[in-house]
């Protein structure tokens, strides 16, 4: 039987890397030719102390944001450099660890087709694909990059959409040497691609073909930058404008078709998706309007990205999501539940499903919270009898949640996508979140009061002692825990405001102190034998200092107090506080949760700049009002195309993450939505909860892998069948939504009044 991993050995951003290096930095096969072997063993070690550097660029952005929530609610006093340090370092961030990503592996790749290959198959794809997309595509964004930063060196430019005006140039910096880094990294994966090849026939004709390949590149890269000086149609007898522009006499929008068909294709080879998206745009771009203009295109939107404050929140959330894991509250909260409903039919499949309601919020990573699941719940599951389907369909249905309930990292990224407030999808997502977990309860709940034995009461010996008045306990703990949040919404409604003196902070914390002061008095006096049992105590410990933490971060982005930014900032430096609070904190683990951080946040943002140029060049190419018009030309109602439209996310879900979805696809539609007057809060929203069947829709479905991982001697078969259940109650809440919006857009109305 295979080994269970424990808690402290899972990576929280292993549900969106298909391929995580293992091995030391610089280590290379013995049998690697010793040039081989030096460059790219010093390669990788470069990139590595680059990603080491460039993971402590998150520092000042936390602390940029606490400064200036501090500053703005408590003094009055913003400040005009807190805006600029956040984007301009978690840009340059980003950018400047591209390189350590792809050496350790974390650039997301549709690996489902490539996993599969034989490894030397695998090196032949790889070893073409980074001569044919990746090192033409790196070369152009390196030299462009490196001519849009000199300007701002040169002119000194600086930022006109903030009062401060800051300089723009340091931050500009970062993509040159984000792409030269990049372009050194690339050498060393095609060399081992190359390697791995080994001493056939098809390894001497690359040797060969490499001198021709560098002079055709030579060539095109000259002709595109200096066609004063180098112009192919004198060589060529034929005008290239950069590149093939015109050619074929195939009009823009109908390149951009094929520019979505080949991408379609390309993107299931299993190389990365972000160069992927690059190169293609640059090709097509390059055909439909020339070579010239899609290189600067590329800088510009990989310039906004970096600038785009709202996108700071994705490595702030992240950062949270990672601390409060290794903190071991889920573990704490998940025990204290159990217990507490140890007399209960089906009591672990509801602890699974509170567990990872509340962490969901808290971290916003799935396979975090399906894999820890897995570890605590199973085991105690297979030993009480528990059935191993619905088990099954509970832990990977319960830690699909955190794909929606906010603050969810995908809604953060969708947001800019649908040119929507990301505090709006927040709101909307809220209610659905809480339905679909009520959802899964009682499907659970049903199904163990009609079959007793798929859920039994846990054994006598294992249920905790408690006071002769448990029902009285109960109610007390659950009664102020309730009291408690609504005080904090109470709080961040204004509701508290005009009291006296900072009542809005000052009441719930002081209700906090009753609570435990009183809970003391009670345990030291036991008043006619009443008294909290331990478990109550495990219970507030592990619930309420995330959910507050989750509540306060939430809360100050939901009511206005704070920009998505500012509210993650705070959620982030409220999870290093927890962290140092429950004696978690060491060194090491804060610089793991620092670099685990630069990971994910690299993978998700380089991809977002990669799509924004590919839809650039789409949306230039004029395909969006082709593809519009052609919808439109249906005689077929609204309701029916965005059925389509939820049945081609639906069946991409099964071989594809979110994140291509929302950066790829999406944006494709919006032309649609925006023509047909489709509420773009609504549609967000049943975009993510379609999302949600991609982790539960076999063959592909990622949460039945991170279980299967954590408890091998679970079938896969049965896993399956477990999720599907749960994969069907998902459908019937998309449907609930799809028909009755008002489940989706209540609150934000209620809050925002639109």
């Amino acid at each position: 039987m295979a080994q269970e991993p424990g808690i402290d050995q899972l990576e929280v951003a292993d549900e969106l890397i298909a391929e995580r290096r293992a091995g030391n930095v610089g280590d290379t096969p013995e049998d690697m030719h010793p040039w081989m072997r030096w460059i790219v063993g010093n390669i990788d070690i470069l990139n590595n102390w680059v990603g080491r550097l460039t993971c402590l660029m998150l520092v000042p952005v936390i602390f940029a944001m606490i400064y200036e929530v501090v500053a703005r609610k408590l003094f009055i006093a913003p400040t005009d450099w807190a805006y600029d340090t956040s984007r301009m370092f978690s840009g340059a961030m980003f950018m400047m660890g591209a390189g350590y990503a792809l050496m350790r592996g974390v650039h997301i790749r549709a690996d489902f087709l490539y996993r599969n290959w034989q490894p030397r198959t695998q090196a032949l794809v790889d070893g073409a694909l980074y001569l044919l997309f990746y090192f033409p595509a790196m070369l152009f964004f390196f030299w462009i990059s490196t001519e849009y930063t000199i300007k701002a060196w040169v002119t000194w430019e600086r930022s006109m959409d903030t009062a401060l005006m800051a300089p723009l140039a340091p931050a500009r910096t970062a993509m040159p040497v984000g792409a030269f880094l990049l372009l050194l990294q690339g050498v060393a994966e095609f060399l081992r691609a190359y390697h791995q090849l080994g001493e056939s026939r098809l390894r001497r004709w690359v040797l060969r073909l490499l001198p021709v390949y560098a002079v055709i590149l030579g060539m095109i890269f000259c002709n595109s930058l200096f066609p004063d000086a180098f112009n192919l149609e004198m060589i060529f007898g034929a005008a290239f404008d950069g590149g093939i522009k015109g050619a074929g006499g195939v009009s823009p929008p109908m390149i951009g078709v094929i520019m979505i068909a080949v991408m379609l294709f390309s993107i299931f080879v299993g190389f990365p998706i972000s160069f992927t998206l690059i190169f293609l745009a640059f090709v097509f771009g390059a055909w439909g309007f020339g070579g010239k203009m899609v290189f600067y295109l590329q800088t510009l939107q990989f310039n906004n990205v970096m600038l785009e404050q709202t996108l700071a929140a994705v490595p702030l959330f992240v950062f949270m999501g990672i601390m409060m894991e290794q903190a071991g509250l889920m573990e704490r909260l998940f025990t204290s539940v159990q217990l507490m409903l140890s007399r209960t039919r089906g009591a672990l499949y509801l602890a699974v499903l509170f567990v990872s309601t509340i962490f969901a919020a808290a971290t916003g990573i799935v396979g975090a919270s399906v894999t820890i699941l897995g570890i605590m719940a199973a085991k105690t599951m297979n030993r009480s009898g528990y059935d191993v389907r619905l088990a099954a369909g509970t832990i990977t249905a319960g830690g699909t949640l955190g794909i929606l309930i906010p603050p969810s990292i995908m809604l953060v990224v969708m947001g800019p996508v649908l040119q929507i407030p990301v505090t709006d999808l927040f709101a909307a997502a809220i209610i659905p979140g809480i339905m679909l977990a009520g959802m899964y309860a009682a499907f659970a709940l049903i199904r163990c009061w009609l079959n007793p034995s798929l859920g039994p009461i846990l054994p006598e010996r294992e249920q905790p002692t408690t006071s002769p008045y448990y029902w009285l306990e109960a109610i007390l703990v659950i009664g102020s825990i309730v009291t408690f949040f609504t005080l904090i919404v109470m709080a961040f409604s204004g509701s508290l405001v005009g009291i006296f003196p900072f009542s809005s902070l000052l009441i719930p914390l002081g209700w906090m102190a009753v609570m435990l002061l009183g809970s003391r008095w009670v345990r030291d006096n036991k008043p006619a034998g009443f008294f909290f049992s331990d478990l109550w105590y495990e219970f507030f410990l592990g619930l309420v200092p995330p959910s507050a933490l989750v509540a306060f971060a939430l809360g100050s982005i939901l009511f206005g107090w704070a920009t998505p930014t500012e509210g993650a900032g705070c959620g982030a430096f409220g999870a290093l506080v927890l962290t140092v609070a429950y004696r978690k904190l060491t060194s090491k683990m804060f610089y793991d949760a620092l670099i685990k951080t630069l990971e994910i946040t690299v993978l998700i943002l380089f991809l977002v700049a990669a799509s924004n140029f590919f839809g650039a060049v789409f949306s230039r190419l004029g395909t969006p009002m082709l593809l519009t018009e052609f919808l439109l030309s249906w005689d077929i109602s609204v309701t029916l195309i965005l059925l389509v439209i939820m049945a081609l996310i639906f069946l991409l879900g099964w071989p594809l993450e979110w994140v291509p979805i929302v950066l790829i696809i999406v944006p494709i539609l919006i032309p649609v939505l925006i023509k047909l007057d489709v509420n773009l809060v609504w549609f967000g929203i049943l975009v993510a909860v379609n999302l949600q069947t991609a982790w539960l829709s076999p063959p592909v479905a990622l949460s039945a892998y991170f279980l299967k991982g954590v408890v091998p001697e679970w079938d896969l078969k049965d896993i399956y069948l477990g999720m599907m259940q749960f994969m069907v109650i998902q459908v019937i809440g998309l449907i609930l939504i799809f028909i009755f919006p008002q489940i989706a857009l209540w609150l934000p109305t209620m809050i925002y009044g639109e």
